[in-house]
């Protein structure tokens, strides 16, 4: 099973969006995941404060908002067969 860090920020309605997406996956046993608060650390603000949502993945591959179920589906395919 994948595991995915969802980098967020409390009210952000386009982050709600990602982990209704996410919760999906993860009912469907397809992957689990995190949130990783941003705004607790200046790093991550810098990194993500603009393209948030973002899920990760293990190894590193990132994928920014905008993104439909359909292609957070096939960026995860992308994972799993790569």
């Amino acid at each position: 099973m994948l595991q995915l860090t969802l980098y967020t920020t409390s009210g952000c309605h386009l982050c709600e969006e990602a982990e209704e997406m996410l919760n999906l996956l993860q009912n469907q046993q397809i992957c689990r995941w995190v949130a990783v608060e941003i705004s607790e650390d200046d790093f991550l603000v810098d990194r993500y404060g603009v393209r948030i949502p973002v899920i990760a993945t293990e190894g590193g591959r990132e994928l920014g908002w905008p993104f439909t179920a359909v292609a957070l589906n096939d960026w995860l395919i992308q994972d799993v067969s790569g």
